[in-house]
C-alpha cells in the first residue's frame, strides 16, 4: 500500500516537472512581451514586468501587414489541410483495401521516404515549383505539402481496424469502392482524420523555411516569416519579437485545446494493426 502510494507520488511528482518545464518558456514568451524594451536583458531576471506595455501588440501591428499575413497563413494553412485529407483518404483507402500487384512493396517503399530529411526534398521542390511558374502564388505554397506520409500511414492503420467482413458484404451488395469509403470508412474514421488535420494545421500554420525560399514579396509572406521583420544586424526588438510569436501561437493554442482530445484517441485507435 505504501509502496502504491510512493508511485503515484512519484509519478505525479514527475508529471509536475515536466508540465511546468514543458509551459516555462510560454510563460516568459508573454511576459517578455509585455516588458519595455529596457528590461528584457534585465539581471537578475524578472518574471513579471514592472509595467505592463500592451502598446507592444499596437506597436506590431504598425510594424508589420498583419492582417495580410493573417490571411495568407490561413489561406495556405486552409489549403494545405484540405489537400492533405483528400490525398490521405485515397491513398490509406488504396493501400488497406484494394489489392493490386505489388501493394506492400510500394507501401514500405512509401514509408521508407519518412527516413529522408525534409530539407534535402527542399531544392528539387523550388526547381519544380520555379519551373512551373509559381513563385510568390498560393499554388507553389500548398501543392507541394498537399501529401504526408505519415498522415497516410496513421489513416491506413486505421481503416485495417474496420472488419474486411463488413466490406466484401457491401461488395457482395453491389456498393462500389468509392462508395463504401465515403459512406463508411470515412465516417467511422473521424478521430483519425481529426488528428490529421490538427497536426497539419499546427505544421502549416508554423512553417517557416518554404514560405521564406519561395516568396520574395511582402504580399505574400506568412506569419513566421513576419517574425524576421523584429531582428535586424543592429539588433533583435525581443519584446516585439515576443509579442508577435504570441499573437501567431493564440489561433493555435485555442484550436489545440479544442480538439486535443481526438489526437489520442485518432492515435491509440489506429496504430496497433499491422
Amino acid at each position: 500500500m505504501i509502496k502504491d502510494r510512493f508511485t503515484k507520488v512519484f509519478v505525479y511528482t514527475v508529471l509536475v516537472i515536466g508540465a511546468i518545464i514543458t509551459i516555462a518558456p510560454f510563460l516568459w514568451m508573454l511576459s517578455t512581451s509585455l516588458k519595455p524594451f529596457g528590461e528584457v536583458f534585465q539581471m537578475p531576471p524578472k518574471l513579471l514586468p514592472s509595467k505592463f506595455m500592451w502598446n507592444n501588440y499596437l506597436e506590431v501591428q504598425e510594424r508589420i501587414p498583419i492582417i495580410r499575413f493573417f490571411f495568407n497563413s490561413f489561406t495556405i494553412t486552409l489549403g494545405v489541410t484540405a489537400g492533405t485529407l483528400i490525398t490521405t483518404i485515397l491513398a490509406a483507402f488504396g493501400f488497406s483495401r484494394i489489392k493490386f500487384w505489388g501493394r506492400d512493396v510500394i507501401f514500405s517503399i512509401f514509408i521508407g521516404t519518412m527516413i529522408i530529411p525534409g530539407e534535402v526534398i527542399l531544392i528539387p521542390n523550388y526547381i519544380t515549383i520555379s519551373k512551373l511558374g509559381w513563385i510568390n502564388t498560393y499554388k507553389g505554397l500548398i501543392i507541394p505539402w498537399t501529401i504526408s506520409v505519415f498522415s497516410v500511414f496513421l489513416l491506413r492503420q486505421f481503416f485495417l481496424t474496420v472488419p474486411e467482413a463488413l466490406y466484401k458484404a457491401a461488395k457482395i451488395d453491389g456498393c462500389s469502392d468509392f462508395k463504401f469509403l465515403w459512406k463508411v470508412m470515412v465516417p467511422v474514421s473521424k478521430p483519425a482524420l481529426i488528428t490529421i488535420a490538427l497536426l497539419k494545421i499546427i505544421n502549416s500554420w508554423n512553417e517557416f523555411l518554404w514560405p521564406l525560399i519561395i516568396t520574395n514579396i511582402p504580399e505574400m509572406r506568412t506569419l513566421p516569416v513576419a517574425l524576421m521583420t523584429f531582428t535586424s544586424e543592429a539588433g533583435n526588438d525581443y519584446h516585439l519579437l515576443m509579442a508577435a510569436a504570441t499573437i501567431i501561437i493564440t489561433p493555435m493554442i485555442i484550436i489545440y485545446f479544442v480538439l486535443q482530445k481526438y489526437i489520442i484517441s485518432g492515435i491509440t485507435k489506429s496504430g496497433i494493426k499491422g
